[in-house]
Parts: C-alpha cells; structure tokens; sequence
C-alpha cells in the first residue's frame, strides 16, 4: 500500500554455511528476536511503528524460507507434489509464493481450501486412524503431548 515500508528481516538457517547442515531446517527464533529489536529500536527513539509493514514484513520472511525450503526439499528427493497442509496452508501469500517457485521447477502443489487448513490435530489424529488401520495398537487416552518429539516418533 501507499507509503508502506518493507523490512529485510532475517531468513533463519538460510545462510550457504547453513544449507549443508540444516538444508532442511527452519528456525524463526532468530527472526522473531530480529523483529522485537527492530520494534525497540523504533520505541526507543519516538518513532511510529507501522504495525501493518512490520507485520507484511514477518510474514514474506517465513513465506519466503518456507517455500525455498520445501521446494529444494521436493527436488532433493525427486517428488513432483508439495502438500501444505495444517493451521500454516491458509495463508494467502504462501500459497501464492508456493505455486510460483513450485511451479517454476515443475512441482504441483496440493492444499486443502482454508476452511480445512486450521487443525493440526485433526491431522495427527487422521496419521493416528490411518497407523491402527494397518494394525498398530492406538495410543493410551492418558498419553502425554511432547511438541518436541520428531514427526518421525510414532508412541504406541
């Protein structure tokens, strides 16, 4: 919009002495400490915060690391589909961002209508039907949450 100003923030583990180790990786720390500095600095010195660019700017930061990621990720392995899907994948300018670089490497991209894309726990519990389905035991009802458990960790 008119007079609205654009932030280089940070894109976490984005740096070539990062995409070796950590191609894959996302970390927004970084971002989100560079974004409370940036405000600061602004409070600090009486100047107006514009809410709005500071906002837009945060977001093309991690819409922007998203995508890269996960289109060099469907390359790397050779996948021509990109899903997106849980709370993230209503995001209009990700999926816009997404489509494009997806597309301009050959990969389609698949995400559910907004409407379906605000539950992540609709989507573990849809993993967890379809792991008893193929005959896993289900899950104790008094299982504790671990948001630090990798999505490779099935608990029985």
């Amino acid at each position: 919009h008119a007079g609205s100003v654009t932030i280089d923030f940070p894109r976490g583990l984005s740096a070539a002495r990062d995409l070796e180790r950590h191609r894959f990786d996302f970390s927004f720390s970084g971002l989100k400490t560079a974004v409370a500095r940036w405000v600061e600095a602004r409070e600090r010195t009486g100047e107006p915060v514009p809410v709005a660019d500071v906002a837009a700017s945060f977001q093309e930061a991690v819409c922007d690391v998203l995508t890269r990621k996960a289109v060099a990720a469907c390359l790397a392995v050779g996948a021509d589909h990109l899903v997106i899907g849980g709370g993230v994948a209503a995001n209009s300018r990700l999926r816009v961002l997404a489509e494009s670089r997806a597309l301009e490497r050959g990969i389609t991209v698949r995400v559910p209508r907004p409407g379906l894309c605000t539950d992540n726990g609709a989507m573990v519990a849809a993993l967890g039907s379809e792991l008893v389905r193929r005959g896993r035991s289900a899950s104790a009802l008094d299982i504790a949450a671990d948001s630090s458990m990798p999505v490779t960790t099935v608990v029985a």
